[in-house]
Protein backbone atom coordinates (compact mmCIF):
# COMPACT_ATOMS: atom_id res chain seq x y z
CA UNK A 1 0.00 0.00 0.00
CA UNK A 2 1.38 3.61 -0.92
CA UNK A 3 2.54 5.39 1.97
CA UNK A 4 0.62 8.18 3.71
CA UNK A 5 1.98 11.86 4.31
CA UNK A 6 0.38 14.18 6.85
CA UNK A 7 0.38 17.77 7.30
CA UNK A 8 -1.44 20.59 8.82
CA UNK A 9 -4.20 21.83 6.68
CA UNK A 10 -3.44 25.51 4.77
CA UNK A 11 -4.95 29.17 5.01
CA UNK A 12 -7.61 28.29 2.45
CA UNK A 13 -8.39 24.41 3.33
CA UNK A 14 -8.88 25.81 7.03
CA UNK A 15 -11.63 28.92 5.40
CA UNK A 16 -13.52 26.13 3.51
CA UNK A 17 -12.87 22.93 6.03
CA UNK A 18 -16.69 22.16 5.79
CA UNK A 19 -16.12 21.03 2.34
CA UNK A 20 -13.30 19.35 2.98
CA UNK A 21 -14.51 17.21 6.07
CA UNK A 22 -17.67 16.17 4.18
CA UNK A 23 -15.89 15.20 1.05
CA UNK A 24 -13.86 12.56 2.90
CA UNK A 25 -14.03 8.97 2.28
CA UNK A 26 -17.12 8.04 4.71
CA UNK A 27 -18.15 11.83 4.54
CA UNK A 28 -17.07 13.23 7.52
CA UNK A 29 -18.59 13.97 11.40
CA UNK A 30 -20.06 16.83 12.65
CA UNK A 31 -17.32 16.54 15.40
CA UNK A 32 -14.95 17.29 12.92
CA UNK A 33 -16.70 20.30 11.67
CA UNK A 34 -15.58 24.22 11.64
CA UNK A 35 -18.39 24.80 14.53
CA UNK A 36 -17.18 22.45 16.38
CA UNK A 37 -13.84 23.47 16.21
CA UNK A 38 -14.57 26.92 17.05
CA UNK A 39 -16.35 25.34 20.27
CA UNK A 40 -13.00 23.78 21.49
CA UNK A 41 -10.91 26.18 20.45
CA UNK A 42 -9.73 28.36 23.45
CA UNK A 43 -11.66 25.59 25.96
CA UNK A 44 -8.20 24.11 27.29
CA UNK A 45 -7.99 22.68 23.75
CA UNK A 46 -5.96 23.61 20.81
CA UNK A 47 -7.35 22.51 17.72
CA UNK A 48 -5.28 21.54 14.83
CA UNK A 49 -6.50 21.31 11.51
CA UNK A 50 -4.74 17.80 9.58
CA UNK A 51 -4.93 16.56 6.24
CA UNK A 52 -3.40 13.11 5.43
CA UNK A 53 -3.14 12.23 1.70
CA UNK A 54 -3.88 8.62 0.56
CA UNK A 55 -4.01 6.83 -2.34
CA UNK A 56 -6.37 9.15 -4.14
CA UNK A 57 -8.04 10.72 -1.84
CA UNK A 58 -7.49 13.10 1.20
CA UNK A 59 -9.10 12.98 4.38
CA UNK A 60 -9.40 16.18 6.53
CA UNK A 61 -9.34 15.87 10.38
CA UNK A 62 -9.42 18.12 13.44
CA UNK A 63 -7.20 16.99 15.56
CA UNK A 64 -7.64 18.62 19.72
CA UNK A 65 -4.43 18.90 21.50
CA UNK A 66 -3.37 19.06 24.83
CA UNK A 67 0.11 19.80 27.08
CA UNK A 68 0.39 17.96 30.13
CA UNK A 69 3.22 18.60 32.55
CA UNK A 70 6.05 16.19 32.00
CA UNK A 71 4.10 13.66 30.06
CA UNK A 72 3.78 16.33 26.47
CA UNK A 73 1.09 16.64 24.99
CA UNK A 74 -1.92 14.32 23.90
CA UNK A 75 -3.35 14.37 20.40
CA UNK A 76 -6.81 13.42 20.16
CA UNK A 77 -8.50 12.87 16.36
CA UNK A 78 -12.29 13.03 17.72
CA UNK A 79 -14.38 10.49 15.12
CA UNK A 80 -10.90 10.27 13.00
CA UNK A 81 -9.74 9.13 11.04
CA UNK A 82 -11.76 9.55 8.69
CA UNK A 83 -10.28 6.84 5.92
CA UNK A 84 -11.44 4.64 3.30
CA UNK A 85 -10.34 1.52 4.72
CA UNK A 86 -9.08 0.06 8.31
CA UNK A 87 -5.74 -1.42 6.76
CA UNK A 88 -5.13 2.17 5.97
CA UNK A 89 -4.84 3.15 9.65
CA UNK A 90 -1.15 1.84 10.24
CA UNK A 91 0.06 4.06 7.63
CA UNK A 92 -1.87 7.35 7.90
CA UNK A 93 -0.71 6.91 11.82
CA UNK A 94 3.01 6.27 11.16
CA UNK A 95 2.52 9.72 8.93
CA UNK A 96 0.84 11.83 11.77
CA UNK A 97 4.10 10.22 14.16
CA UNK A 98 6.54 11.51 11.39
CA UNK A 99 4.60 15.13 11.06
CA UNK A 100 4.76 15.35 15.09
CA UNK A 101 8.41 14.47 15.18
CA UNK A 102 9.14 17.10 11.99
CA UNK A 103 7.20 19.76 14.08
CA UNK A 104 9.09 18.86 17.45
CA UNK A 105 5.40 18.98 19.20
CA UNK A 106 6.82 16.06 21.77
CA UNK A 107 3.16 14.03 20.93
CA UNK A 108 2.86 10.73 23.77
CA UNK A 109 0.04 9.58 22.62
CA UNK A 110 -2.49 9.77 19.07
CA UNK A 111 -5.85 8.74 20.37
CA UNK A 112 -7.97 8.05 17.45
CA UNK A 113 -11.89 7.74 17.56
CA UNK A 114 -12.68 6.07 14.02
CA UNK A 115 -16.32 5.25 13.19
CA UNK A 116 -15.17 1.96 11.91
CA UNK A 117 -17.80 -0.53 12.93
CA UNK A 118 -16.32 -3.25 15.88
CA UNK A 119 -16.05 -6.19 14.28
CA UNK A 120 -13.41 -9.67 14.95
CA UNK A 121 -11.76 -8.46 11.77
CA UNK A 122 -11.52 -4.82 12.68
CA UNK A 123 -10.18 -5.45 16.35
CA UNK A 124 -7.77 -7.51 14.57
CA UNK A 125 -6.32 -4.47 12.55
CA UNK A 126 -6.35 -2.28 15.30
CA UNK A 127 -4.76 -4.23 17.02
CA UNK A 128 -2.07 -5.45 13.84
CA UNK A 129 -1.44 -1.39 13.22
CA UNK A 130 -0.24 -1.27 17.16
CA UNK A 131 -3.22 0.82 18.72
CA UNK A 132 -4.06 -0.75 22.28
CA UNK A 133 -7.86 -0.16 23.51
CA UNK A 134 -8.52 2.97 25.68
CA UNK A 135 -12.07 4.25 27.59
CA UNK A 136 -14.45 5.26 24.90
CA UNK A 137 -15.31 9.05 24.94
CA UNK A 138 -18.16 9.90 22.68
CA UNK A 139 -22.01 8.69 23.40
CA UNK A 140 -22.37 7.67 19.62
CA UNK A 141 -20.00 4.77 19.82
CA UNK A 142 -23.06 2.92 19.95
CA UNK A 143 -25.52 4.09 18.08
CA UNK A 144 -28.75 3.66 16.12
CA UNK A 145 -28.78 4.79 12.64
CA UNK A 146 -31.45 5.45 10.06
CA UNK A 147 -31.31 5.36 6.34
CA UNK A 148 -33.54 8.17 5.48
CA UNK A 149 -32.32 7.71 2.18
CA UNK A 150 -35.71 6.68 0.53
CA UNK A 151 -38.76 8.75 0.14
CA UNK A 152 -40.59 9.90 2.94
CA UNK A 153 -43.50 7.53 2.81
CA UNK A 154 -40.58 4.44 2.75
CA UNK A 155 -39.03 5.90 5.81
CA UNK A 156 -42.08 5.28 8.05
CA UNK A 157 -42.98 1.67 6.29
CA UNK A 158 -39.31 1.13 7.39
CA UNK A 159 -39.71 2.10 11.23
CA UNK A 160 -41.26 -0.05 13.15
CA UNK A 161 -44.73 -0.16 14.10
CA UNK A 162 -44.53 1.07 17.47
CA UNK A 163 -42.78 4.35 16.13
CA UNK A 164 -44.96 4.15 12.48
CA UNK A 165 -48.09 4.20 15.81
CA UNK A 166 -47.14 7.10 17.58
CA UNK A 167 -46.50 9.35 15.14
CA UNK A 168 -50.45 9.02 13.33
CA UNK A 169 -51.44 9.25 16.45
CA UNK A 170 -49.86 12.38 17.53
CA UNK A 171 -50.72 13.73 14.40
CA UNK A 172 -54.58 12.64 14.61
CA UNK A 173 -54.59 14.22 18.10
CA UNK A 174 -53.36 17.66 17.20
CA UNK A 175 -49.79 17.39 18.44
CA UNK A 176 -47.87 19.84 16.93
CA UNK A 177 -44.15 20.67 16.23
CA UNK A 178 -42.52 23.77 15.56
CA UNK A 179 -39.41 24.75 14.09
CA UNK A 180 -37.83 27.45 16.05
CA UNK A 181 -35.02 29.68 15.45
CA UNK A 182 -31.72 30.09 17.56
CA UNK A 183 -31.46 32.61 20.24
CA UNK A 184 -31.49 32.72 23.97
CA UNK A 185 -35.19 31.97 24.36
CA UNK A 186 -34.99 28.71 22.30
CA UNK A 187 -31.55 27.96 23.98
CA UNK A 188 -33.38 28.54 27.07
CA UNK A 189 -36.30 26.58 26.74
CA UNK A 190 -34.33 23.34 25.27
CA UNK A 191 -31.69 23.36 27.99
CA UNK A 192 -34.04 23.47 30.98
CA UNK A 193 -36.24 20.53 29.18
CA UNK A 194 -32.81 18.30 29.32
CA UNK A 195 -32.27 19.61 32.67
CA UNK A 196 -35.73 18.02 33.61
CA UNK A 197 -34.57 14.56 31.70
CA UNK A 198 -31.22 14.33 33.20
CA UNK A 199 -33.09 14.48 36.78
CA UNK A 200 -35.64 12.13 36.35
CA UNK A 201 -33.26 9.69 33.98
CA UNK A 202 -30.33 10.25 36.59
CA UNK A 203 -28.15 10.33 33.25
CA UNK A 204 -24.76 12.20 32.52
CA UNK A 205 -24.96 15.51 34.15
CA UNK A 206 -25.20 18.20 31.76
CA UNK A 207 -22.78 20.38 30.63
CA UNK A 208 -23.03 24.34 31.24
CA UNK A 209 -25.61 26.22 29.83
CA UNK A 210 -23.00 28.32 28.19
CA UNK A 211 -21.45 26.11 26.75
CA UNK A 212 -24.13 24.41 24.98
CA UNK A 213 -25.14 28.00 23.80
CA UNK A 214 -22.19 28.97 21.78
CA UNK A 215 -22.47 24.74 20.40
CA UNK A 216 -25.97 25.71 19.17
CA UNK A 217 -24.73 29.26 18.03
CA UNK A 218 -21.89 27.79 16.36
CA UNK A 219 -23.70 25.23 14.24
CA UNK A 220 -26.58 27.65 13.28
CA UNK A 221 -24.50 30.25 12.38
CA UNK A 222 -23.65 28.28 9.67
CA UNK A 223 -26.52 27.00 8.44
CA UNK A 224 -26.20 23.21 10.25
CA UNK A 225 -28.20 23.67 13.73
CA UNK A 226 -32.23 23.05 13.40
CA UNK A 227 -34.51 23.28 16.93
CA UNK A 228 -37.99 21.33 17.20
CA UNK A 229 -40.18 21.42 19.68
CA UNK A 230 -43.87 20.08 20.97
CA UNK A 231 -45.92 22.34 23.51
CA UNK A 232 -48.81 21.08 25.94
CA UNK A 233 -50.51 23.32 27.68
CA UNK A 234 -48.57 26.17 26.18
CA UNK A 235 -45.23 25.49 27.22
CA UNK A 236 -42.00 23.39 25.58
CA UNK A 237 -42.84 19.76 26.79
CA UNK A 238 -40.30 17.78 24.36
CA UNK A 239 -37.20 19.37 22.47
CA UNK A 240 -34.48 18.61 19.84
CA UNK A 241 -31.52 20.03 18.37
CA UNK A 242 -30.63 18.05 15.33
CA UNK A 243 -27.40 18.98 13.44
CA UNK A 244 -27.28 18.66 9.40
CA UNK A 245 -23.48 17.75 8.21
CA UNK A 246 -23.08 16.92 4.78
CA UNK A 247 -25.26 13.96 4.60
CA UNK A 248 -25.30 13.01 7.64
CA UNK A 249 -28.27 14.47 10.30
CA UNK A 250 -27.27 13.74 13.77
CA UNK A 251 -29.59 14.01 17.35
CA UNK A 252 -27.33 15.75 18.87
CA UNK A 253 -29.78 16.84 22.07
CA UNK A 254 -32.74 16.88 23.44
CA UNK A 255 -35.03 16.63 26.97
CA UNK A 256 -38.37 16.31 27.64
CA UNK A 257 -40.78 16.72 30.35
CA UNK A 258 -42.13 13.89 32.40
CA UNK A 259 -45.49 12.51 32.75
CA UNK A 260 -46.80 14.35 29.76
CA UNK A 261 -50.42 13.93 28.51
CA UNK A 262 -49.77 13.67 24.59
CA UNK A 263 -49.18 10.27 22.96
CA UNK A 264 -46.47 10.02 20.69
CA UNK A 265 -45.25 13.95 20.79
CA UNK A 266 -41.57 12.70 21.09
CA UNK A 267 -41.66 10.42 18.45
CA UNK A 268 -43.72 13.34 16.14
CA UNK A 269 -40.72 15.68 17.37
CA UNK A 270 -37.94 13.04 15.75
CA UNK A 271 -39.98 12.52 12.58
CA UNK A 272 -40.73 15.51 11.69
CA UNK A 273 -36.91 16.35 12.39
CA UNK A 274 -36.14 13.44 10.04
CA UNK A 275 -38.61 14.68 7.47
CA UNK A 276 -36.49 18.42 7.45
CA UNK A 277 -33.16 16.78 7.23
CA UNK A 278 -34.64 15.08 4.22
CA UNK A 279 -34.97 18.26 2.74
CA UNK A 280 -31.94 19.44 3.44
CA UNK A 281 -30.52 16.35 1.76
CA UNK A 282 -29.49 14.01 4.43
CA UNK A 283 -29.14 10.82 4.04
CA UNK A 284 -28.43 8.92 7.58
CA UNK A 285 -30.42 10.12 10.77
CA UNK A 286 -27.71 9.30 13.82
CA UNK A 287 -29.66 9.41 16.91
CA UNK A 288 -26.44 9.66 19.12
CA UNK A 289 -26.31 7.40 21.58
CA UNK A 290 -27.35 3.72 22.67
CA UNK A 291 -26.22 1.18 25.04
CA UNK A 292 -24.08 -1.28 23.12
CA UNK A 293 -26.39 -3.90 20.82
CA UNK A 294 -24.87 -6.55 23.40
CA UNK A 295 -26.77 -4.39 26.29
CA UNK A 296 -29.82 -2.87 24.28
CA UNK A 297 -32.40 -4.87 26.63
CA UNK A 298 -30.25 -4.67 29.70
CA UNK A 299 -32.43 -2.22 31.90
CA UNK A 300 -29.85 -1.65 34.47
CA UNK A 301 -27.72 0.17 31.53
CA UNK A 302 -28.12 4.37 32.37
CA UNK A 303 -28.75 4.26 28.52
CA UNK A 304 -31.50 1.36 28.52
CA UNK A 305 -34.86 4.30 27.93
CA UNK A 306 -32.99 6.26 25.34
CA UNK A 307 -32.02 3.10 23.46
CA UNK A 308 -35.61 1.51 23.57
CA UNK A 309 -37.39 5.18 22.21
CA UNK A 310 -34.23 4.99 19.52
CA UNK A 311 -34.59 1.46 18.31
CA UNK A 312 -38.17 1.80 17.99
CA UNK A 313 -37.18 3.75 14.75
CA UNK A 314 -34.34 1.79 13.73
CA UNK A 315 -33.51 -1.82 15.20
CA UNK A 316 -30.14 -2.34 14.37
CA UNK A 317 -27.85 -0.92 16.88
CA UNK A 318 -24.23 -0.09 15.44
CA UNK A 319 -21.11 -0.61 17.53
CA UNK A 320 -17.83 1.51 16.40
CA UNK A 321 -14.65 0.08 17.78
CA UNK A 322 -14.15 3.56 20.19
CA UNK A 323 -11.09 4.90 21.19
CA UNK A 324 -7.57 3.46 21.01
CA UNK A 325 -4.50 4.65 21.76
CA UNK A 326 -1.35 4.85 18.98
CA UNK A 327 1.14 5.04 21.42
CA UNK A 328 4.27 7.24 20.77
CA UNK A 329 6.12 7.27 23.93
CA UNK A 330 5.37 4.33 25.68
CA UNK A 331 6.71 5.23 29.05
CA UNK A 332 4.73 8.13 29.31
CA UNK A 333 1.79 6.60 28.11
CA UNK A 334 1.70 3.85 30.59
CA UNK A 335 2.41 7.03 33.29
CA UNK A 336 -1.04 8.45 31.64
CA UNK A 337 -2.92 5.31 31.73
CA UNK A 338 -2.04 4.42 35.64
CA UNK A 339 -3.62 7.29 37.00
CA UNK A 340 -2.12 10.73 35.16
CA UNK A 341 -5.15 10.88 33.14
CA UNK A 342 -7.63 10.33 36.12
CA UNK A 343 -5.54 13.22 37.61
CA UNK A 344 -5.40 15.74 35.20
CA UNK A 345 -9.17 14.99 34.12
CA UNK A 346 -9.71 15.82 38.39
CA UNK A 347 -7.88 18.57 38.47
CA UNK A 348 -9.11 20.10 35.05
CA UNK A 349 -13.03 19.50 35.83
CA UNK A 350 -11.90 21.26 39.21
CA UNK A 351 -10.46 24.39 37.49
CA UNK A 352 -13.17 24.63 34.77
CA UNK A 353 -16.19 23.44 35.79
CA UNK A 354 -16.96 21.32 32.51
CA UNK A 355 -16.13 17.75 31.05
CA UNK A 356 -12.90 16.98 30.57
CA UNK A 357 -12.85 15.79 26.13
Amino acid sequence: MREFTARFATAEEIENWDKHVTANPNGGNMLQSAAYASVKNGSGWKVRFLVLEGPGFASYNLVLEKKFPLLGRLWYLIKGPDLADPGQLKPALEACAALVREHKLNVFTIKIEPDIVDTADARATLSGAGLVKAPNIQSNDSTALLDISGTGEEVLKAISSRARNAVRRAEREGCEVVRKEQGPETYRALYDLMADTVKAKGSMPLRSYDYYAQFWDEFCNRGQGNFFFAYEDGKPSVGAFVINYGAKATYKDGGSTQNRKQYGDSHLVQWTAITRMQELGCTEYDFCGTPPAARIKDKSHNLYGMGMFKTSFTKTVTDFVGCHDYVLAPLRHRLWVKGGERVFRRIDTARTGQQFY
